[in-house]
Formats: C-alpha cells, sequence, structure tokens
C-alpha cells in the first residue's frame, strides 16, 4: 500500500487547511474530493494547485460509481472524512441538505470504503484507517458549571445540523463494531484561523466591521464556546491517524472557553489597532444584538485530556496568538475575503437576516 490518502471536503475551510499541511509537510500524496459547494473553495487551494502530490477531484460523498473508481485507481491507506454541511442556521432553514450530504452521502462513503478495505491484503487491511471528523455538538449543551464533554459523554444534539453530525458517528460507530472497518472518530470544538468561510462568528465580525456592517450578536452573547486553531486542529488529526487506536473516539478542544461578546469585543479591540476606522471610533460601536438563534446551545466545552495523556497532543496556539494569526491573515487577504462573499454567501445573508427584520448585508 502506498502513503496516498483521499480527502473529501478538502476544499472547506478544515479540509484546506489540513491538506495544505500534509502536502506542505510532505507526508504523501492528497486526493481530494470535494463537491465545491458554496463553502468549498478552489482558492483555499491556490499555493498547491500545481503540486504534483495534490490531485482533485470535483465530486459528491454520495456517488458511490465515483468513490469506487477513485479507491480502486489510487489506492489509499487513508480516508479522511471532512465533508459536511456544517451550518446550523443554513440547517434550521433547510436540513434536507444536512441529512443527504451528513447522512446519506456518509453512509455511501463508509460502504464503498467497506468494500475497498475488504479487498485488501491482511497487511494492508491492518494498516488502512477511515478518520471521520465530527463535532462537540453531537453532545448538546451545557450548563455553565457542567463539566466539559468527554469522549463517554451522552449524545443530545439539538439542530438539524448536529443531529446529522450525530447520525453519521453512530454509522461509523457501527461499521468499526459490525463489520470491523479500522474507524477513528474526532469530535472538534469551535475552529478558526485562516480561510474560514464569513458566515461563521469570527470571519463574519471581521469582514462586516472592515465594510462598515452592524456586528450580529445573538441573544445577549452569552453562548460559550471553547475555541480550537484551526492549525492545531489539522495536528491532532494527523496524530489521530498515525497512534490512535482503532474505533476510539478522540475529542480536539483549545481548552479556550469564551462568550461570543467576548470574542467579538477582541475583535473589535484588534482591528481598533490594526485598522482603525476612518473616524477614530471604535468597532464596538456597530456590535448590534439579534434574535437568539432557534434552540441555541448556550455552552460547549471539550475536555481533550484523552488526546493528550494517551497520543500527546495538545494545542500550540493560545486563543490570543491565534486570534491574532486569523485577524492578520484576514487583513493580508481581503481579495479572497472579496470573492468569497460576492457570489452565494451575499445572497443567503440577506435573506437569512432580512427574514429577521435586520439589513445586515
Amino acid at each position: 500500500m502506498n502513503n496516498t490518502i483521499i480527502v473529501t471536503g478538502g476544499a472547506g475551510f478544515i479540509g484546506a487547511n489540513f491538506v495544505l499541511a500534509w502536502v506542505k509537510q510532505g507526508l504523501g500524496t492528497v486526493v481530494n474530493l470535494d463537491k465545491l459547494t458554496y463553502a468549498g473553495n478552489l482558492e483555499n487551494l491556490v499555493e498547491i494547485q500545481h503540486n504534483p502530490h495534490h490531485v482533485f477531484v470535483h465530486g459528491d460523498i454520495g456517488d458511490r460509481t465515483l468513490l469506487d473508481k477513485l479507491l480502486s485507481e489510487h489506492r489509499p491507506c487513508a480516508v479522511v472524512n471532512f465533508a459536511a454541511e456544517s451550518h446550523v442556521d443554513r440547517s434550521i432553514h433547510g436540513p434536507e441538505d444536512f441529512i443527504q450530504t451528513n447522512v446519506v452521502g456518509t453512509f455511501h462513503l463508509l460502504e464503498a470504503v467497506r468494500a475497498y478495505w475488504g479487498g485488501l491484503s491482511h497487511e494492508n487491511r491492518q494498516n488502512f484507517r477511515f478518520l471521520h471528523v465530527s463535532t462537540d455538538e453531537v453532545y448538546g449543551s451545557l450548563g455553565k458549571t457542567d463539566a466539559a464533554f468527554t469522549e463517554s459523554h451522552t449524545y443530545a444534539p439539538n439542530s438539524p445540523y448536529s443531529a446529522s453530525k450525530a447520525a453519521s458517528d453512530h454509522l461509523v460507530r457501527a461499521y468499526h463494531h459490525t463489520y470491523g472497518l479500522p474507524t477513528l472518530t474526532t469530535n472538534c470544538s469551535n475552529n478558526y484561523g485562516p480561510h474560514h468561510f464569513p458566515e461563521k462568528l469570527i470571519p463574519l465580525v471581521i469582514h462586516n466591521a472592515l465594510a462598515g456592517l452592524p456586528l450580529p450578536i445573538y441573544g445577549t452573547g452569552q453562548q460559550i464556546r471553547d475555541w480550537l486553531y484551526v492549525e492545531d486542529h489539522c495536528a491532532a488529526i494527523r496524530r489521530v491517524l498515525e497512534a490512535g487506536k482503532v474505533g476510539d473516539v478522540y475529542n480536539v478542544g483549545g481548552w479556550n472557553e469564551k462568550p461570543n461578546i467576548e470574542v467579538v469585543k477582541t475583535l473589535c479591540r484588534m482591528l481598533d489597532i490594526k485598522k482603525p476606522r476612518a473616524d477614530g471610533k471604535s468597532y464596538v460601536d456597530q456590535i448590534t444584538f439579534v434574535e437568539d438563534r432557534l434552540g441555541h446551545d448556550q455552552r460547549y466545552a471539550i475536555d481533550a485530556t484523552k488526546i493528550a495523556s494517551q497520543l500527546g497532543w495538545k494545542p500550540k496556539e493560545t486563543f490570543e496568538s491565534g486570534i491574532e494569526k486569523t485577524v492578520n491573515w484576514y487583513l493580508e487577504h481581503q481579495e479572497w475575503v472579496a470573492n468569497v462573499t460576492s457570489g452565494d454567501y451575499r445572497h443567503w445573508v440577506a435573506k437569512h437576516y432580512a427574514e429577521r427584520g435586520e439589513e445586515l448585508a
């Protein structure tokens, strides 16, 4: 078996960062399968567009014929599944796409991988891995004083998005226990960093602040999230792929719990210094509180003790160092932001917030 891997969803935010690091570090060839929906962007991969160790394939994880062809042709030693619809608000407005991609798509991918794996030699079967990238949202919501999510926490998803990811997690678990497929699952906390599509909190705030638009905060902004720098997350996935125990789940977190309003005010203060408003006022003045999201989880927190103690992984970035790198990247890549925000994203934001009586795009 060669050192080729197949990555699904490798043109999206986390997937693209993973693919870039894998290729740049010379870890092998990546066959990158991505459907290129609104958040999939080949511009994320421009640095390696001519690299022979990056093979991009435009396609859907629900296309069994294509999956069989790619597995047979490239003979990967691992499949890493990032492909997912991942925005909670979009799942509230249109849950069907989330069921099709996250549940049905994962099923077709597992079936194709199971057939491929079953035809490998004994040694290659032993060495093969299927790694499924999931989210902490499958665990539901925590109270302010509750202990952080561990890998044994009961699943209690509260949105169509998190329910679809929970279903995919269960399928992956079942394929290991029923068929022996050598699976690994990671459940991560909120990621942030370069190439983040500007509908999520941090890139949206940066984009709207610089554009002079309102900074929309759900409810009172006291919802708490654990923030994980995307490059730390990618390093964790590489470590789990390398040394994780087959069939196990690993929670990946940044040990950085912050209320949303604190994150937004931190961004405003940084932008006040790095890119001051022409009128001399603070970007904090653009904060606008909007009606809270339906079924909004109040707190997520990841206990990443297991991956630290068993695999030796810990995040390198603090929230302070990671957020500064993130703001600097967006300020240095305004052309990327302009290209991303000029299409379907703008239409969706206008529709979404118009329904809430807000003019945010």
